[in-house]
């Protein structure tokens, strides 16, 4: 899969098959979209093209509703974009400059004649353009005029709820993790680094190692304990994470990802783990002692092989 910075970066002499959008999650509605796309590409000797925008219009369009966390990424929503048969991504930088492009000149002067699309395939939802004023109904007056197809995907659904990375970011919020994996198609992942923390695991003889994310914008599930699987060193370790305050040793403490990987015993300091969530256990809680919470976490570590 070929990555371009922008659509102006893009070049190939073949006609293309083109769907658009932020693809946060890349969530099981949108890798019907992708897999429509790469196939019908394929079959037609096209090239599957996702445009997709970095940072998410909403951060640029609406800077005073902060908060917004997103699913991924971009190197994740790249990752797992690379696992769809994408032929190619392009990362498009959102201005307010770009948002003032209307809805012909993005499919006409960027799609048709930069990218050279012969077909859309988009969700039954989508909207684009200046003020989203752009819609499956102008696209397909745009079509005939512009010399491209029009593939509209009705919507996924699982147990008749519709699936959106919004309600993926509510389960996650929630700390619903099967509901958001059942969303997803995927665990859940966390990608950061090992960092310095307090020592307190290993004075408990239960070693953690803390996770730095370094990245504000990807989403934190909420506060808990979660049983999780560990990538390290190129290995998987089950693992017991979690997130919170440590309640049991101050009121003031920063929040933190603290992760005790079964089974593990090597120095990772400065290294980069992947946590895949599983599911989760429990609330953080305050306990009395020291020593409970060493009981208590015993406990969850016979859950989380349970998992």
């Amino acid at each position: 899969m070929k990555i371009f910075r922008g659509i102006e970066a893009y070049e190939s002499n073949k006609t293309a098959y083109v769907t658009t959008g932020t693809f946060d999650g890349v969530h099981i509605g949108h890798k019907k979209i992708l897999k429509q796309l790469s196939e019908t590409a394929h079959a037609d000797g096209a090239l599957s093209v996702l445009v997709t925008f970095d940072p998410h219009p909403r951060k640029v369009l609406f800077p005073e509703q902060s908060g917004l966390q997103l699913i991924n990424t971009l190197e994740e929503k790249l990752e797992l974009l690379g696992s769809c048969g994408m032929d190619a991504v392009i990362v498009q930088q959102f201005t307010l400059e770009f948002s003032r492009t209307t809805a012909l000149s993005y499919v006409r002067d960027l799609l048709v004649a930069k990218v050279k699309m012969k077909k859309l395939v988009i969700g039954y939802d989508h909207q684009f353009g200046k003020n989203r004023e752009g819609s499956i109904e102008q696209l397909s007056e745009y079509a005939p005029l512009y010399g491209f197809q029009v593939d509209e995907i009705p919507v996924q659904e699982i147990d008749q709820v519709n699936v959106s990375s919004t309600k993926v970011r509510y389960a996650l919020n929630d700390g619903i993790i099967v509901e958001a994996n059942t969303y997803l198609g995927y665990k859940f992942f966390m990608t950061g680094e090992v960092v310095r923390g307090e020592g307190r695991g290993k004075q408990l003889s239960i070693p953690t190692a803390n996770i730095g994310i370094n990245d504000d914008d990807k989403i934190t599930p909420k506060t808990g304990v979660y049983a999780v699987e560990v990538q390290v060193d190129g290995e998987s370790f089950l693992g017991v994470v979690n997130i919170g305050s440590n309640p049991t040793f101050g009121e003031n403490n920063k929040p933190s990802i603290e992760v005790h990987i079964l089974n593990f015993d090597k120095d990772i300091y400065g290294q980069k783990i992947r946590l895949y969530f599983k599911n989760r256990i429990r609330d953080e809680k305050k306990f009395d002692s020291s020593e409970q919470l060493v009981a208590q976490i015993k406990q969850d570590i016979e859950i989380a092989k349970g998992i």
